[in-house]
This record gives C-alpha cells, structure tokens and sequence, in this order.
C-alpha cells in the first residue's frame, strides 16, 4: 500500500486511489473527488475560537459570525479532525485538495520519486 501522507491527519492510498484518514486509516471516499464530501462537518461561532479582546465594546477584535463561519471537518471513523476553513454564510465549501494521480503514478513508476515514510522524495536530490 503506497500512502501518501497530505496533510497530519489526511493520507492518500495511492493503490486504492482514496482518501483515507492518517489516523484510523478509515477510508474518507475517491481520492478523484473532493475529500470533505466524505468527513463528517461542526460549524462553530467564531467567538468561540477567537473571543473578544474587549468587553462592551462596538468592536471587540472577534469575528462578526454574520460575515464568517469556521467549519471543521472530522474523520466519521475515529473523530480526528482533519481540516478547518473559514467562510462567508451561504458560501459552498472549498475544494482545497487535488491530486494529479494519473501523473504522479507515473513518476512513480519512472523511478522519478519515491515515497519514503509517507513523503515524496525526488530521485537523486
């Protein structure tokens, strides 16, 4: 199994060609389409992560939940969190992460880069 570790809790199972999470190895859907399509999704206020820096204040340095968003995206296997972004109210999630598999297989094959304990490591540098 060639796993390619994306991000600290995101691999991709370059024989399966899926996501899977980095630390349950729970398989998150097609590497080919947008991993946040198979973790499961909170929405927090964003006061909660940044509360304000002054009390009774018209400004207060937190942001205004009617302008963001912050959603967390979770592995449905073990409940790792894998992802987070921010977003205005009413904006689709992102589509943060894609991979050429196709051409990376390829340079695989072609001795080109080697994947060593999760990393890609190109031939001779």
């Amino acid at each position: 199994m060639k796993l390619l570790n994306i991000g600290e809790n995101l691999q991709c199972d370059l024989d399966r060609e899926v996501w899977v999470c980095g630390r349950c190895q729970h398989t998150l859907g097609s590497a080919h389409a947008n991993v946040k399509q198979g973790l499961l999704v909170g929405e927090r206020d964003p006061r909660e992560i940044h509360p304000p820096l002054l009390e009774n204040q018209e400004y207060t340095f937190a942001p205004n939940p009617e302008w963001i968003r912050i959603l967390e995206f979770y592995c449905p296997g073990c409940g790792v969190q894998i992802e987070t972004e921010y977003l205005p109210p009413g904006h689709p999630i992102t589509y943060t992460t894609e991979i050429d598999i196709a051409a990376l297989k390829q340079r695989l094959a072609n001795g080109e880069v080697v994947i060593e304990h999760g990393h890609l490591k190109v031939v001779g540098a």
